[in-house]
């Protein structure tokens, strides 16, 4: 097997952007974009999409092709990926897949179960629920339906919850029924990187990024969204945060102190979530020199 994919992961901030630009130049390959929000069309700002230059520099996929409209998740990510990695691999021996959404990541290294589609109502009611009921409501009904589930999921992660939920109401059968947890074979190796940096030094580049969202124009990118803001895409930190200011229940200040605060809160999750698979190798953004040698060594 001589086609490899070269993973690119870490937090929100630390700079994955560029690292992943510059070892496509010197690799001579693509980059595949791993970005849960990255994706949507009408996101822009508050997702940090590279910015055109950066995408003149490098052919990139999966940035801004789809919309908050269309039913998308991690399933149907894994096949358009695969699809089109089955495509590029006959142009490249390398391709980079470069971003910082572990569970999309995931979906393409290691498969992800066939879940059924989600229907867009019944995820809009109990988001409805979540907003008006707090989490309790779609506990109590998980733990009747899905006990297993109940037992083994993160119970304060509302977006773990509603899943689990969503599909036992729309299949009739536990969710845990879905989940066979074995790797899918893949046609191409993988080599892991994530990149890291010293923790107040990713703090303050997070700080400083939302600084210049708002300066670029957050606030009316929110506002042009904000009759969408029950759509599960704009559950997002940046704009659930601006959505608040837009409606008068807190200061602007307030709002970009809370999307700082919500932004290091992600990003050690982030990197909790690499941490747990000993296949990355870690390195700092600075690394260029070792980060290529690492991904070159066959």
């Amino acid at each position: 097997m001589n086609k490899v994919l070269i993973v690119l992961a870490g937090p929100t901030g630390v700079g994955k952007t560029d690292a992943a630009i510059e070892l496509a130049r010197k690799l001579k390959t693509e980059i595949i974009s791993a970005d849960s929000r990255q994706i949507y069309n009408e996101m822009c700002i508050g997702t940090a999409v590279p910015d055109s230059s950066q995408l003149e520099a490098v052919p990139h996929h999966f940035i801004q092709n789809k919309s908050i409209h269309q039913a998308y998740n991690a399933s149907d990510y894994e096949f358009e990926v695969i699809d089109l990695l089955s495509s590029l691999f006959q142009k490249y021996d390398k391709l980079i897949l470069a971003g910082g959404s572990g569970l999309y990541i995931d979906a393409v290294i290691k498969g992800i179960d066939d879940l059924p589609k989600i229907d867009p109502e019944l995820r809009l009611q109990l988001q409805k629920r979540i907003d008006t009921e707090g989490l309790d409501g779609l506990r109590r009904e998980l733990k009747i339906l899905d006990p297993l589930s109940y037992h083994s999921i993160d119970l304060k992660n509302p977006k773990r919850l509603q899943k689990a939920l969503e599909i036992c109401l729309i299949t009739g059968k536990p969710y845990s029924d879905f989940l066979k947890g074995n790797p899918k074979k893949r046609e191409f190796s993988v080599k892991n990187i994530a990149l890291n940096m010293e923790r107040e030094k990713l703090y303050t580049r997070i700080n400083t990024r939302v600084i210049h969202m708002i300066e670029k124009g957050l606030v009316a990118e929110a506002e042009s969204l904000l009759e969408y803001k029950n759509l599960n895409p704009l559950n997002t930190v940046g704009y659930k945060e601006m959505f608040k200011y837009l409606e008068n229940d807190i200061s602007l200040e307030r709002a970009i102190e809370l999307i700082q605060n919500n932004s290091r809160k992600y990003a050690r999750k982030q990197i909790t979530w690499f941490r747990k698979d000993n296949q990355y190798k870690w390195f700092e953004p600075e690394e260029t020199d070792k980060i290529f040698r690492f991904a070159e060594d066959e």
